[in-house]
């Protein structure tokens, strides 16, 4: 069974920058992908950012945040930058062991397409 924590959130100022980690055990070998997600209260999960052999990313965060990743470590990393006011939400990393077929790397914004998820860790950000 494969455990992510993640970890790093935290209130920060707009304009200001946090680094989310997230942490797999559990399990040998890096996951074929890596994900992150966040929800504000009474609103869906979103996508994002995610990295496998390419990375993806929301519009609403293109430009200001880099997912990373590093194999050797079972860590996943997200640097935000310019973090604005509509950043703030739980934020939630997954992993997914199942290799995907095809070429487009679309499947890395699709919730379901993940078997592992985190507890999540907030981000606040003030204006």
């Amino acid at each position: 069974q494969v455990q992510l924590v993640e970890s790093g959130g935290g209130l920060v100022q707009a304009g200001g920058s946090l680094r989310l980690s997230c942490a797999a055990s559990g399990r040998t070998g890096g996951a074929y992908g890596v994900g992150w997600f966040r929800q504000v209260p009474g609103r869906d999960r979103e996508f994002v950012a995610g990295i496998s052999w390419t990375t993806l990313y929301a519009d609403s965060v293109k430009g200001r945040f880099t997912v990373s990743r590093d194999n050797a470590k079972n860590t996943a990393l997200l640097q935000m930058n310019s973090l604005k006011p509509e950043d703030t939400a739980v934020y939630y990393c997954a992993a997914t062991y199942e290799v995907k077929t095809g070429y487009s790397s679309s499947w890395l914004a699709q919730a379901d397409q993940y078997e592992y998820w985190g507890q999540g860790t907030q981000v606040t950000v003030s204006s």
